[in-house]
């Protein structure tokens, strides 16, 4: 299938959409879900509910595993390139005994409702730390707080905020500002990057899958999570988090290459984050895997600082009625900065998606991604 036939076929635009889509391209191919309900509903009254995907054999040594919208907003991107997989004969690439688990809305209230947090208004990904341990703590967004949400989003409420931020930044550098904004922070349920005080519904129903699909008994995992919102306009970087010097890392680098983005070396657009996806699988899986967020830029940071701030001053005023137009305006804008849904945006995320899916096809050899040429990835294997 050709990448402009693709793009209508995979993307989508509300939560009900992407679902149907993905149930429907498993149906074609024979397979079964297995569903995980939400308890709670979408802004129509619709059932949520995170669906898997399981193809190959069910004693398959190797494992890839695709997960979208651990950050709602982000699954229009994210649903696609799954979409886009089946549609495309990923299944007939995978190598002989391995196999392909497609997880599809891990976080589906954050995707229906066009938010990039949890019903629990946690930041998933930072939502994956131990509580049973001390918890990080950030200073700087105590400090800050009350910019990243204000009471208000009139012009004087909002120029504040942004007054008071820029003095921030002037004063500790813009590293300090991205860390107090989005390291992650345990005490703020009202504002951003928040990671919760307990273990939220979509981080407890990851953790069921992994154990549900025996993830632990693979030889090995190799996990990619989508993800958009930072870096240059389209451009997808495999965002690493294993720590420098690991098995985790010498892996990931001989599957992507120089592409490759490594917070703990300050080689990628993010920083080290606190309760992070890898935090949960080192507990799980223990070096049975691998894992990148493939994270694909939309606008600059500071358009989704805006964004978010007016979707948690939304969602903090009580119930939020979804047909009132100052709720549709501020969903529009935040759903726009993670989803841009331009053409030429859809055609840069499919393309790469298609490039990285087919780590799996090298996973047993240290041959790099980057010495392939693009007419491969369309080439049935």
């Amino acid at each position: 299938m050709s990448m402009w036939d693709a793009i209508p076929k995979c993307f989508s635009e509300s939560y009900d959409e992407a679902r149907r889509k993905f149930l429907s391209a498993g149906d074609d191919l024979g397979l079964t879900p297995k569903s995980y309900a939400n308890p709670l509903t979408g802004p129509n009254g619709g059932t949520l509910a995170t669906d898997c995907l399981w193809i190959g054999p069910e004693d398959a040594e190797k494992v890839l595993v695709m997960i979208s919208a651990t950050h709602g907003v982000e699954g229009f991107c994210g649903s696609a390139c799954q979409i886009d997989w089946l549609l495309h004969g990923g299944a007939a690439q995978l190598n002989d005994g391995a196999a392909a688990l497609l997880i599809h809305a891990i976080n589906p209230h954050g995707f229906a409702w066009q938010r990039r947090v949890t019903e629990e208004g946690c930041d998933l990904n930072r939502n994956y730390v131990d509580f049973d341990k001390t918890l990080p703590t950030n200073p700087g967004h105590d400090e800050l707080v009350n910019c990243f949400v204000p009471a208000a989003l009139d012009e004087s409420s909002l120029a504040d905020a942004s007054l008071k931020i820029d003095k921030f930044r002037s004063a500790y550098g813009e590293k300090a500002f991205q860390v107090a904004r989005k390291q992650g922070q345990y005490k703020h349920a009202h504002s951003v990057f928040f990671g919760g005080f307990s273990p939220t519904w979509a981080r407890r129903t990851l953790e069921a899958i992994i154990d549900d699909y025996a993830l632990k008994k693979r030889q090995l995992n190799v996990v990619i999570d989508y993800h958009t919102g930072l870096g240059p306009h389209g451009h997808g970087e495999p965002i690493c988090c294993h720590l420098p010097d690991s098995l985790g890392l010498r892996r990931v680098m001989d599957m992507y290459g120089d592409f490759v983005g490594v917070p703990e070396l300050g080689t990628s657009s993010s920083i080290p984050l606190n309760g992070t996806l890898w935090e949960m699988l080192d507990r799980k899986l223990g070096d049975k895997y691998t894992c990148v967020a493939l994270e694909y830029g939309t606008y600059a940071t500071d358009n989704g600082l805006r964004a978010m701030q007016a979707d948690h001053w939304l969602h903090n005023q009580g119930e939020v009625d979804w047909l009132e137009p100052k709720t549709q305006t501020i969903k529009a804008a935040l759903k726009k900065h993670f989803y841009p849904a331009s053409q030429d945006w859809k055609e840069i995320v499919l393309w790469r998606s298609r490039q990285v899916q087919l780590s799996l096809i090298h996973i047993s050899e240290p041959t790099r991604l980057l010495s392939i040429s693009y007419a491969v990835f369309c080439v049935k294997k």
